[in-house]
């Protein structure tokens, strides 16, 4: 049997941590809750012409384990990568997920692609047991629109 150089093969390491106890992270039981939570943690100086998407990794409790930019686009759009999405939830071995992003344009109404990648990810979620629990579109003048509530998925 032929030896195996150990030095080409490369050591992945997954981690996550927190500093912070369950008990003391905010709770999100409503939309409007996470969209509190999404816009003190949205950069002000860019939400009215630069289209942002961000994610809420939530635990069992629907404690916040923590907020994370996925994507940042253009004026009327941009890319999201659903494997990047389940990356951040299984490393923080996340129970649920909620995703925002804002449209620059003021308008809460979903775009057919706005529609699809979150029925993408709510159908990607099942596989890895991974709920998501809502997405939604914020605008400039502090309004939102919940994809959930509006029964969208």
């Amino acid at each position: 049997m032929e030896k195996i150089d150990l030095t080409t093969i490369t050591f992945v390491k997954l981690r996550y941590e927190s500093k912070v106890k369950p008990s003391d992270r905010p709770k999100v039981n409503c939309s409007n809750d996470a969209y509190q939570l999404f816009i003190n943690n949205w950069d002000w100086e860019t939400i009215t012409h630069i289209e942002t998407m961000k994610l809420m990794l939530l635990n069992r409790a629907n404690r916040v384990m923590g907020i994370t930019n996925l994507s940042t686009g253009g004026t009327n759009g941009c890319i999201i990568d659903v494997k990047v999405i389940f990356q951040y939830a299984i490393l923080a071995n996340a129970s649920s997920i909620i995703l925002a992003h804002n449209h620059p344009s003021g308008s809460l109404k979903p775009s057919d692609a706005d529609i699809a990648v979150t029925k993408k990810v709510h159908e990607a979620g099942k596989l890895f047991d991974i709920r998501l629990l809502d997405h939604l579109i914020i605008t400039p003048d502090d309004r939102y629109y919940s994809l959930s509530d509006e029964g969208c998925f």
